[in-house]
């Protein structure tokens, strides 16, 4: 049986946002970001920032976020080389307040 606080975590809804940095810009980073968000069923947003990095926000359940995080911190796309991901402002949501995963420009 799982304990109570196992299933708080994983039911709960969580929004995050995140930032990556490294060689992140020109090497379809967003979109991969975008099919891997949309893959597991989460909503949000990613762009690239004039620094050269690429930032967004998460939500969904906590589980699949903690997978994209995880994602976003090893993997991102094919030709990307990721230095570091930093998360923050993370909180707990009643509901989404995004309707689906977004680039933006």
């Amino acid at each position: 049986a799982a304990t109570a606080a196992a299933m708080a975590g994983d039911e709960g809804l969580v929004s995050v946002e995140y930032e990556v940095f490294g060689k992140v810009q020109g090497v379809f980073f967003r979109k991969y970001t975008q099919a891997e968000g949309k893959r597991l069923g989460l909503v949000g947003w990613v762009q690239n920032t004039s620094q050269g990095s690429v930032r967004g926000q998460l939500q969904g359940p906590a589980a699949r976020v903690r997978e994209l995080q995880e994602w976003l911190r090893k993997t991102g796309s094919p030709q990307s080389r990721i230095s570091r991901a930093e998360f923050r402002n993370e909180r707990k949501i009643e509901a989404l307040e995004h309707k689906d995963f977004v680039i933006l420009k």
